[in-house]
């Protein structure tokens, strides 16, 4: 399963503690190991339930050069195929695991990485050359990933129980969410029952810089295939 936390800071360099108590809130999602990276302002944290590549992939992943850091939750079907192709254009990896797959797509496409996997994922890279960060949630929002902005800082994680570790972040309830949740059942992608805390919808990019948060679409359903079978031979082939 795995989780992922971050600390992005506006000014004041990360405190280790604050984002390792985070991390251990959600260590029953990645049992099997945890790592952190952690730049100035910038933390990055990760509990990982071993899947692929069960000894090299340990996390957080760099690319060669070290200037950009991914922690991941997911898995990247086609990764096979995109780590040949990866390798044949020049790119050096040093393990086995879609997770580093995803750092090199990043070295080279930018936030367009994202157009490139098929799966179900949540991540965060941290690019140390213009001390940017960009998160990314799946297309139908498989993986979850929660965000809060507090006076000083943007924080993130899997589960809101790990956001709630930081300090800064209010608890404060929003009853316009209880509502729908006593109405829908469900509570309504970007809110949460948390005032303060929203859900990175799905198919949509967090970039972060320079204390700077801006939310993006990157995918949208495309009915403009028809499919040329009857009613009849799709549910016969159901």
């Amino acid at each position: 399963m795995c989780g992922i936390v971050g600390i992005l800071n506006r000014s004041q360099s990360v405190d280790r503690d604050i984002l390792e108590r985070m991390s251990n809130e959600i260590v029953h999602r990645g049992p099997d190991d945890s790592g952190f990276h952690i730049s100035g302002r910038v933390g990055l944290g990760v509990r990982r339930l071993s899947v692929i590549d069960l000894e090299g992939g340990a996390q957080p992943i760099a690319n060669e050069d070290k200037n950009c850091w991914i922690v991941y939750n997911g898995e990247t079907y086609n990764y096979p195929s995109l780590r040949e192709h990866l390798v044949e254009t020049g790119h050096e990896l040093a393990t086995h695991s879609d997770t580093e797959t995803i750092v090199h797509l990043y070295e080279t496409h930018g936030a367009a990485c994202v157009d490139h996997l098929n799966g179900m994922f949540a991540f965060a890279v941290h690019d140390n050359r213009d001390d940017s960060v960009l998160v990314a949630r799946d297309r139908l929002g498989i993986k979850p990933l929660y965000y809060a902005e507090t006076d000083d800082a943007l924080v993130f994680g899997s589960e809101i129980k790990a956001l709630l570790v930081h300090p800064g972040v209010s608890r404060q309830i929003d009853p316009s969410a209880i509502d729908a949740f006593l109405t829908l059942k469900f509570i309504p992608a970007p809110q949460t029952a948390y005032r303060s805390i929203r859900k990175l919808p799905p198919g949509h990019l967090l970039r972060w810089q320079n204390g700077a948060t801006k939310i993006e679409r990157y995918w949208r359903p495309d009915y403009s295939q028809k499919d040329a079978r009857t009613d009849h031979e799709i549910v016969r082939d159901f």
